[in-house]
């Protein structure tokens, strides 16, 4: 049994949404869901704040790297076998996770959670393109970060009444459970949208040699940092989770959707907004709008805090709203735009792009926030630094494709 993908008009159905937007969850239910049990991590292991933040940088770091192996690799082997395979080996990190003795075991299996959880995002990119074009690719990739949006509002705030109510360790028996249920979801009705016929020969030479082609493309490397750092100007925020909502703002560990919420209805309502403007609104203009959103934004409240150094929380909340709605206007079409520059490579392009992103999102909220300590005008300054060079990046990236077109 395989799940239908395209309803009689030639468009995405609900069921390959879900399945795509579930795989993509992985990695924010990965990333957020303990934010709140790190203060109590730190304690039993004896940790000083930086050091438990590593759970989050040995999670990020492999994530970021085994992506460039993962869509080459179902561009060899197929999207199916690549994808039930990575989900078997991130269950087993998930269940060594909650059985570790000691800190050390815990970042092992971290390191095999992230080497795994990046054939989610990465494989479900490059069956958008296998399975679409034009504004129906759109539709469908902002349909499912519609749906993934979900993921980084549900996971600290369930993950926090389930360290208060069994322990730290059970929040990591959750990921076992969503592991389990994912492995045997694909299973049963996983589409291979990749056939034999158009597979590149399974070498490790050759799978290096394609994802280093796409890499070295001076426009494709421009947008890639692009999208990388319009949204680790959020990811930032998302990495202090811990320092803000602890420290900064004196809440406890089951109050982290304050922080949450208006992130995720940012994303959620700016991928509404794109896919209901798909094909009527040109790419371009929607990413000078989200560009626009993401440093004006920024630029007022980093303004802000030199008048006013203790924002109110509310203030600090719609300005999450505002960042979070522009990265997602951003990020969705350079990814598409990056892939659809290497039409014969996708997975490779989309692994590629993933790797960037995430390498800069872990220096972001594994490196860097701990450092910060949940300082708000510091991180506005950031963002406002980082989404004008993501601006920047596109616009030369912009033009150095359609000088080589």
């Amino acid at each position: 049994m395989r799940l239908k993908v395209a309803n009689a008009a030639g468009r995405p159905t609900l069921g390959i949404t879900l399945l795509l937007a579930s795989l993509s969850m992985v990695s924010p239910l990965s990333t957020d869901t303990f934010l709140p049990s790190l203060p109590t991590i730190a304690a039993e292991f004896h940790l000083s704040p930086w050091q438990v933040q590593q759970i989050i940088t040995a999670y990020m770091l492999p994530f970021a790297f085994f992506a460039l192996v993962h869509g080459p690799l179902s561009d060899a082997l197929g999207r199916r076998r690549v994808v039930v395979g990575g989900l078997v080996l991130y269950t087993i990190g998930s269940l060594g996770c909650f059985l570790a003795p000691t800190f050390g075991s815990l970042l092992a299996f971290r390191v095999l959670q992230g080497m795994a959880a990046g054939i989610g995002p990465s494989v479900s990119r490059a069956v958008v393109r296998d399975l679409f074009e034009g504004a129906a690719a759109q539709k469908l990739m902002s349909s499912m970060v519609m749906v993934f949006s979900l993921a980084p509002a549900i996971a600290p705030v369930l993950g926090g009444w389930v360290h208060v109510a069994l322990g730290w360790r059970w929040v990591f028996g959750m990921l076992v459970v969503l592991g389990i249920a994912l492995l045997l979801a694909c299973a049963l009705l996983f589409p291979e949208t990749h056939p034999p016929s158009k597979r590149s020969h399974f070498h490790p030479v050759s799978l290096f040699k394609s994802a280093w082609n796409v890499a070295m493309g001076p426009a494709f490397s421009l947008l890639a940092f692009s999208a990388a750092l319009a949204m680790s100007s959020l990811f930032i925020y998302i990495g202090s989770a811990p320092a803000i909502i602890l420290q900064r703002w004196h809440l406890a560990e089951t109050q982290f959707h304050y922080l949450f919420i208006p992130i995720v209805l940012g994303l959620m309502s700016a991928s509404y907004a794109s896919g209901r403007i798909a094909g009527r609104v040109h790419r371009t203009t929607q990413l000078k709008i989200g560009f626009a959103m993401l440093y004006i934004s920024a630029a007022v409240v980093a303004l802000a805090h030199l008048l006013v150094p203790q924002l109110p929380i509310f203030a600090l909340q719609l300005f999450l709203f505002i960042l979070a709605s522009g990265a997602q206007l951003v990020y969705p079409v350079l990814t598409l735009e990056m892939i659809d520059m290497h039409p014969l490579a996708r997975g490779a392009a989309a692994s590629v792009q993933t790797f960037i992103a995430l390498g800069i999102g872990a220096l972001a909220m594994g490196m860097l926030a701990p450092v910060l300590h949940g300082n708000l005008a510091l991180m506005a300054w950031i963002s406002l630094g980082g989404s004008l060079l993501a601006w920047l990046m596109w616009r030369a990236g912009s033009a150095l494709r359609q000088r080589e077109a």
